[in-house]
């Protein structure tokens, strides 16, 4: 069996030796480092796991990392929300399915996909080989576009991410809920989205595109949101201070709890679209998947549909909100 200097076979590999093959992608900057990686790949070997290896330490080389996927049975990305976006965006369309390892701080998209933090859990995940087919979106300002599977956003919540920065080596996700007090009263503005070519003008602190639905503990943030029905939920984030989202918070506990449908949604309007444009009357900071970017308004979303096999223990039902 010849092999390539980056690991991928050349020739006579057969499908059940590339079952047993897996990429590990791992961000080393990720969730200030994260033991459990070591322990993961460990048991990846114990269960007889070919492991090829590589580092992700330069976001400009990903597209290069995942070129020979399709001579894996798996991708492993270790890393952070970003860095599991990253890869998916990279490997769209490829058939191969992912693990969202999660090795960052908030780690959203393994929760979203409800997989375990237990390194042993998640080994018998991609040994059960059950994955979930959904959607990615991307995002575009200027030249440049990023893809995206959970949430893009600008205003308050792009602002609080990029706040937090400073506090994560120290607070871990705390840091989210500090950095968002500071921002008691959020600046208000004026946005013009184009969805689908409907027109909406529209005042708030946010505005969000929604692959996925859930925050921390997997609490909603909107209802209605499905990663595979080829639409991204358009959140605008309503109310004067960030004490007004508070009801929300309990709606979203409520829902968690099964404890009946949504009492406040007033602090947030929401839409449905495949493509928009959003437009504010200021510059505002721009996220995707917690990653803030140097970027300018406006900017463009469009769902990419059905481009992505994520495993998960879950169901289709499991994954919406």
């Amino acid at each position: 069996m010849l092999r390539n200097a980056g690991g991928g076979i050349t020739s006579g590999m057969t499908t059940s030796e590339r079952s047993r093959r897996v990429l590990l992608l791992e961000n080393p900057k990720s969730g200030q480092g994260n033991s459990k990686v070591e322990e993961f790949k460990a048991l990846l070997r114990d269960h007889q796991y070919e492991v090829v290896e590589r580092l992700l330490d330069d976001p400009e080389r990903n597209p290069e990392h995942v070129r020979d996927a399709r001579e894996f049975g798996a991708l492993i990305a270790a890393g952070g929300d970003g860095t599991v976006s990253s890869i998916a965006y990279e490997a769209r369309g490829m058939d191969v399915p992912i693990l969202a390892f999660p090795a960052g701080t908030a780690n959203l998209i393994a929760q979203n996909l409800n997989l375990p933090t237990d390194p042993a859990a998640l080994v018998e995940i991609l040994e059960n080989r059950h994955t979930i087919r959904t959607d990615l979106a991307e995002l575009r300002a200027g030249d440049v576009k990023w893809g995206f599977t959970l949430i893009a956003g600008a205003g308050a919540d792009a602002k609080m991410i990029q706040e937090s920065e400073e506090l994560k080596p120290k607070l871990g996700v705390a840091a989210y809920l500090v950095s968002a007090l500071k921002e008691i009263a959020p600046t208000q503005v004026n946005f013009r989205l184009n969805l689908d070519g409907r027109i909406i003008e529209t005042q708030g602190m946010s505005v969000m595109f929604a692959n996925f639905g859930m925050a921390n503990f997997r609490l909603p943030v909107a209802s209605g949101v499905d990663p595979s029905d080829g639409r991204l939920t358009v959140i605008v984030m309503k109310g004067r201070t960030a004490l007004s989202l508070l009801p929300n918070l309990i709606d979203s506990i409520r829902s968690r709890l099964n404890l009946g449908d949504p009492m406040f949604e007033g602090n947030l309007e929401t839409y449905e679209c495949t493509e928009a444009t959003l437009e504010a009357d200021q510059q505002l900071p721009l996220q995707y998947d917690g990653e803030v970017i140097d970027a300018a308004l406006p900017a463009q979303v469009r769902v990419l549909p059905g481009v992505v096999d994520f495993l998960t223990p879950g169901t289709p039902d499991d994954l919406k909100t």
